[in-house]
């Protein structure tokens, strides 16, 4: 019989190095936010960072290579620390695994996702070019000719309202859908795998990503706002009514599918 796998070891940091961290980031996040420092700047050395901030060198190195796999800095030999740019796309991966342990992370997504875009959508009708207005088509054109297809269907879906919200011109909006990308996406092709895309779903699902389109076209932030809430909110309907609905039915849904 073989043996039981060993539990693995969790290693704490003692408590006045998790402080010693916290110091370092709050240092670091201080200067930004004041403008003492910005991407491309070379931080102090490790010594005095260590003096300046009474914690030891190295907690000052873990923190600091901490802060480099997070993208805010960049730690190069024989020059030091470099600040850089972060790239927000890293916040996906911290949103997918803070949230995927949730119950209610769709949901809670979801609410997130609809002050997001319904922003966004007000922006965009101040601000979408007519390269916006290009690339919504295509998703829109998309919509329809993946109509049968769950994933791709799903795929086309959460791509037009990708390109909603980067219309808007919004790098914080934008950032912030960005981060919960990968949720999101997830949702919208477990949406179409759960509800049936009937005859007037399809039609729905058509007419209802069109107003959104020619509202956004038109400038009319208050019709694109009230579309948008209302597309949600159907949305949630159809979920809500396949979840709730008998095994048996959901069977032969699958099998008119198919």
């Amino acid at each position: 019989m073989s043996a039981a796998p060993r539990p693995q070891r969790i290693v704490r940091l003692p408590q006045e190095d998790r402080t010693g961290f916290a110091k370092v980031f709050e240092f670091l996040r201080d200067q930004l936010l004041d403008g003492r420092i910005g991407p491309g700047d070379r931080l102090v050395s490790e010594r005095e960072l260590a003096a300046q901030l009474g914690v030891s060198r190295p907690v000052v190195r873990e923190a600091l290579r901490s802060l480099s796999m997070m993208g805010v800095v960049e730690i190069r030999s024989r020059v030091g620390t470099i600040v850089r740019r972060p790239d927000l796309s890293v916040m996906g991966d911290f949103f997918a695994f803070a949230l995927s342990q949730q119950s209610d992370r769709i949901d809670d997504v979801t609410q997130g996702r609809t002050a997001i875009e319904c922003q966004a959508i007000r922006l965009a009708c101040e601000r979408a070019t007519t390269f916006d207005f290009e690339r919504m088509r295509a998703a829109l054109d998309r919509i329809a000719t993946t109509i049968d297809d769950p994933v791709a269907g799903g795929e086309a879906d959460f791509e037009f309202h990708a390109t909603l919200v980067r219309a808007a011109k919004s790098e914080t909006l934008t950032s912030l859908f960005d981060a919960m990308a990968a949720l999101l996406r997830r949702s919208h092709i477990d949406r179409r795998a759960l509800v049936t895309v009937d005859a007037a779903m399809k039609k729905h699902l058509l007419e209802d990503h069109r107003r959104l389109f020619d509202a956004v076209v038109a400038g009319d932030a208050e019709k694109a706002d009230q579309a948008l809430r209302k597309h949600f909110m159907i949305g949630d309907a159809y979920r809500h009514e396949a979840a709730t609905k008998p095994l048996g039915d959901q069977a032969t849904d699958r099998s008119k599918r198919n």
